[in-house]
């Protein structure tokens, strides 16, 4: 059975432009439900973050959001959960969603997503973390960001090595075999430096 327990995903709050978007969504929320691993997510009930919220609790699956009283309050957030912590900023959710979590893994979204994803992966770099992050890959949705590493490593932004702290997956089988797969992370958290 894997070590890791607590999955955070990071997706759109818009359902985006293609079916398999919510597909993808809901498949990873069965999953993690099936597999008896806690969903912590932003806690919102629009779009790919409701969609996966909804799998995930019409399959038995505990799930945790966590948002920001601002965005509670114009009434995004999700009623259905096990539990959703509502905290005071756009800053505090990230952290309390790190605290929450052993990996993390990235649907399809937007700049709020990516703004997620930049973030984790930077505190990893930092060696704040070295928990599994996983990019699920959906019709290659992902691929301008690859190409976007690629730019930055080629203008010696960054060595080749920064690749090396994500993974990119193209389903939501290849996803739970790559966490699976994980090595256990070596470096105490310290939520206090983030």
């Amino acid at each position: 059975m894997s070590r890791i327990r607590s999955v955070c995903v990071y997706c759109g709050s818009r359902v985006g432009g293609r079916q398999a978007y919510g597909e993808v969504a809901r498949a990873l929320g069965r999953g993690l439900a099936a597999r008896g691993m806690r969903l912590v997510y932003g806690g919102g009930r629009v779009g790919l973050m409701g969609v996966l919220a909804d799998a995930a609790i019409a399959a038995g699956g505990e799930v945790v959001g966590v948002i920001p009283e601002h965005l509670f309050r114009v009434e995004v957030g999700h009623e259905r959960l096990s539990k959703l912590h509502v905290v005071d900023n756009m800053h505090a959710r990230k952290h309390k969603m790190f605290e929450l979590s052993d990996a993390f893994v990235v649907l399809p979204g937007g700049i709020g997503t990516l703004d997620e994803t930049f973030e984790i992966v930077t505190w990893k770099q930092l060696r704040l973390h070295d928990r599994p992050i996983l990019l699920l890959n959906q019709d290659d949705y992902w691929r301008p960001f690859l190409d976007l590493i690629d730019r930055i490593v080629a203008q010696d932004f960054a060595g080749p090595a920064i690749r090396d702290l994500y993974g990119v997956v193209d389903g939501v089988e290849a996803l739970f075999d790559a966490l699976a797969a994980a090595p256990a992370p070596k470096i105490p958290a310290h939520p206090e430096r983030l």
